[in-house]
C-alpha cells in the first residue's frame, strides 16, 4: 500500500515534514511499518500551497528516498499545508501523472487503498465523470477517477456527499459485475484552507490512519522535544503512519468514518456510501 501525510498549520519548511522526523514519510517509501508492503518505490509526490488559490506540485517516478531534487526543493519551501505520498503502483504504469497528488483547479488528493475489479468497471465510472472535468485527467490510476467522481457528485460545495456518492457508485457498479468488496481508501483532499479525511472499505480493512492531538497537549506531554518548537499552535498532521513513536500523540481514525481539519482543530464524523443518482 501506498503511504501519505498531510500537514495544516504555520507556514513550516517543507524538509522539517518531509525529512526530519524519526520516521518520515521519505523513511516510509524504504520500511513501511504498518502497510501491506514494506517498500513504496514507484513514485512520489508533493502538493503545497504559497502564492494564490492554486496549489503547487512535484512529482516524479523515481523512488523518494534517492531524489536529490526533492531533497533540494523541500530546503526552500515554507507552506502552511503541504501533502506527501509515495507509491507503490497496484498494477497502472509508474509514470508521473500516476503520482499522487492529485490537482484539480485549487483541489488536491491522493489515496492509499485501490478499486478492486478496477480495469473491468474504468469505462463505465469514466463515463460517469462530468464531461467538463474529464479533459482534467492526466493518468490511468483507480485513484485520480475516484477523485474526478467525486468532483461530479459535489466534491467542491460538500466533499463528504461528494465522496460518500462516488463510493456509492463504484459499489453499485461492482454488484452488477459480482466483484466483492471493491473500495479500500484512505483519502486526503483539501480546497487549501480545510482538510478531509476519509477511511473507509466495502469490507472493513481499510489502511490504517492517524491524526496528531492537539498542539498545546503534545507540547504538554514532551515539553523537552525541540522538534515541537518548530509547530504552531494550530498544527495537525494527519498519516498513514506515526512519523515517531510518542504515545498520546497519535489519534487513529476509526474505520468507516470521514473528518474535516481546520483552524488546529479536527472532527470525527461517520462515513457510509450514498447513492450516486
Amino acid at each position: 500500500m501506498c503511504r501519505w501525510m498531510a500537514y495544516s498549520g504555520d507556514p513550516i519548511a517543507a524538509e522539517d515534514l518531509l525529512f526530519r522526523p524519526v520516521h518520515s514519510i521519505i523513511d516510509q517509501s524504504l520500511h513501511s511499518r504498518l502497510g501491506a508492503t514494506t517498500t513504496n518505490g514507484d513514485g512520489f509526490g508533493v502538493g503545497w500551497y504559497g502564492r494564490g488559490t492554486t496549489p503547487a506540485l512535484f512529482k516524479s517516478t523515481d523512488p523518494a528516498w534517492s531524489d536529490r531534487n526533492l531533497r533540494e526543493v523541500a530546503a526552500q519551501i515554507d507552506t502552511p499545508l503541504l501533502f506527501a505520498h509515495v507509491r507503490t503502483s497496484t498494477g497502472t504504469p509508474v509514470q508521473r501523472s500516476n503520482c499522487h497528488p492529485f490537482r484539480y483547479g485549487r483541489w488536491l488528493w491522493m489515496h492509499n487503498g485501490a478499486v478492486t475489479g478496477f480495469h473491468e468497471l474504468k469505462r463505465d465510472l469514466m463515463m460517469a465523470v462530468d464531461a467538463a472535468l474529464y479533459p482534467g485527467i492526466e493518468g490511468s490510476t483507480d485513484s485520480e477517477a475516484l477523485f474526478f467522481l467525486a468532483l461530479t457528485f459535489g466534491l467542491a460545495e460538500d466533499p463528504p456527499a461528494g465522496v460518500a456518492r462516488a463510493v456509492g457508485l463504484v459499489e453499485r457498479l461492482a454488484r452488477r459485475r459480482r466483484i466483492t468488496a471493491p473500495v479500500r481508501m484512505t483519502v486526503a483532499t483539501t480546497d487549501g484552507e480545510t482538510i478531509w479525511i476519509f477511511r473507509y472499505s466495502t469490507a472493513g480493512e481499510s489502511g490504517s490512519l492517524f491524526c496528531s492531538t492537539e498542539m498545546s497537549q503534545v507540547r504538554r506531554l514532551y515539553p523537552d522535544l525541540e522538534v515541537l518548537r518548530r509547530l504552531g499552535t494550530e498544527a495537525r498532521l494527519i498519516v498513514s503512519e506515526p512519523l515517531r513513536d510518542l504515545p498520546g500523540v497519535w489519534t487513529e481514525v476509526p474505520e468507516r468514518s470521514y473528518g474535516v481539519v481546520h483552524a488546529g482543530k479536527h472532527e470525527i464524523h461517520p462515513f457510509n456510501p450514498l447513492p450516486s443518482a
